[in-house]
């Protein structure tokens, strides 16, 4: 397996796209996240917490949280993505308070797709995703993670059943909200890591099926096994009930007593109990075993990992971030500022603090390093280029008196009947940069499909070709190489 281009103990403070962009891939074993939820509100640390006057906004706006490049790099790469965006889109616009091109949940599933296609690929062959949502979203990310990881990947969604209808949360006309969501998907379904937890009987269960005591007070039932022999299973010895995908046994941490809550709360009301991400952690993960948090907030996952001995990484916008692992472990009595007596606890030295992305070692550069952090190589501006700047100067190399020549069959039509197309298909290389590119109909585009190069296109559709022109296509095709090359020149 490649070996990682970080370090352990590191915390990426910084937009964490960036960051798992130059991450190289196949090489985190476990992705346990809780990112935002989309629920269309500013959450603020309590004034009194440690957090005091951290804030984080979950609200999400295409004119202002949408990159084109995050857009183009899922119509490219993934479209069945855009299309559960497209989608959202479709459903959730209304009409004079969205922008035309689209809603707040497709801005937010822009968000998330353009990641998650990054946290794909960094996983291991052995490694999982579970990302922790709610019903504001869960139905869409769920669609989104099968495009992206695959149907067949899918493992499992855990229904985490953090408590019990009471007081003012009673109140309202619908049903009481007490679960959150976590989805569960392998990189490759059946080599994934994954390790039985299991919990105790209740004492009902054990009351009513351990009926027996043997003279040295240890309880036991019976079992008739083949042949009609007859086993003691003792109450000691027993596992318990296999872990099954509704967790009602870990409450959300504020709805622990203030005593217990004082242990472990930091002052978001969006934090997560240690004790849920540790059974993620114990479940998905060995230890010694790479664990990343892209949102990693209030440091839970960290926290957990470290007290499980897994190696972690951590990535937040939040400026406190740092200071929140920092304190945690020193509150959890894992770390201290000199490292303790004997050398015993973690040093704030050992937990590292970047706000660089590492070099990416898996991609023909050469190897930094060991653990040097540089920043990424810039792409060139011609490989920066948009669809919409491709389209433009494309449009202008195709363009043949009032319309523009589909570089498939010949077919001159206006330019809003043009779609954007590999040259070379994405399954056999082809690249998404413009000196790859043409513009064909929709027809040609449609037969072409993802799995067509341009001469495949007019080898398996002659009849269609035919009724274009020939010689006007490769007018268009030999027209936008050269202008894309030319752009190359240019902007090189």
């Amino acid at each position: 397996m490649p070996e990682p281009n970080f370090r352990n103990r590191t915390l990426f403070h910084g937009d964490n796209l960036t960051f798992l962009q130059a991450i190289d891939s196949g090489t985190v074993h476990l992705i346990a996240t809780d990112p935002p939820f989309n629920k269309s509100r500013d959450f603020h640390a309590t004034p009194d917490s440690l957090a005091a006057g951290g804030k984080f906004v979950d609200r999400w706006r295409y004119d202002k949280d949408v990159h084109p490049e995050w857009i183009d790099a899922i119509k490219d790469d993934k479209p069945a993505v855009w299309e559960v965006i497209d989608t959202a889109n479709a459903i959730h616009k209304k009409k004079g308070k969205q922008k035309e091109d689209g809603s707040d949940m497709g801005a937010f599933l822009c968000y998330m797709g353009v990641r998650l296609m990054e946290m794909e690929r960094i996983l291991r062959t052995d490694g999982s995703i579970y990302l922790h949502c709610d019903r504001t979203a869960v139905h869409y990310l769920k669609a989104i993670m099968d495009a992206i990881f695959g149907m067949q990947n899918f493992v499992s969604e855990i229904i985490w059943n953090y408590g019990s209808p009471s007081g003012g949360r009673a109140a309202g006309r619908r049903p009481v909200k007490s679960h959150e969501s976590i989805l569960i998907y392998a990189k490759q379904q059946g080599k994934h890591t994954y390790n039985q937890q299991y919990l105790p009987y209740s004492d009902k269960y054990v009351d009513e099926r351990f009926l027996y005591t043997d003279d040295d007070g240890r309880r036991y039932r019976t079992r008739k096994r083949a042949g009609g022999k007859v086993e003691r299973q003792y109450l000691d010895e027993s596992k318990g009930v296999p872990l099954s995908t509704v967790w009602s046994d870990i409450k959300q941490l504020y709805a622990y007593h203030l005593a217990k809550r004082k242990q472990e709360e930091y002052g978001y009301k969006t934090q997560k109990p240690l004790a849920l991400y540790s059974r993620i952690i114990e479940a998905a993960s060995d230890p010694g075993d790479i664990v990343l948090d892209p949102f990693c907030g209030c440091a839970t996952t960290p926290i957990a990992a470290e007290r499980l001995g897994r190696q972690w990484v951590g990535m937040d916008l939040w400026d406190g971030a740092h200071q929140a692992i920092l304190d945690r472990l020193e509150s959890e009595g894992l770390a201290s500022p000199d490292g303790g007596n004997g050398d015993r606890l973690l040093s704030f030295g050992q937990i590292h603090y970047e706000k660089e992305p590492p070099v990416r070692t898996d991609d023909g550069e050469i190897a930094a390093p060991p653990f040097e952090l540089k920043l990424q190589r810039q792409k060139p501006r011609w490989q920066r280029l948009t669809h919409a700047q491709i389209r433009e100067y494309l449009a202008e190399a195709q363009r043949h008196g009032d319309g523009i020549i589909c570089g498939g069959c010949g077919r001159v039509l206006e330019i809003e009947f043009m779609e954007l197309d590999h040259i070379r298909p994405k399954k056999d290389g082809g690249e998404n940069y413009i000196t790859n590119r043409l513009l064909l109909c929709g027809p040609c585009n449609r037969k072409k499909e993802a799995g067509l190069t341009l001469t495949g296109l007019r080898d398996e559709h002659k009849e269609w070709i035919a009724g274009g022109n020939l010689e006007l296509a490769d007018i268009a095709c030999r027209n936008a190489s050269e202008r894309a090359w030319a752009v190359v020149a240019e902007l090189s």
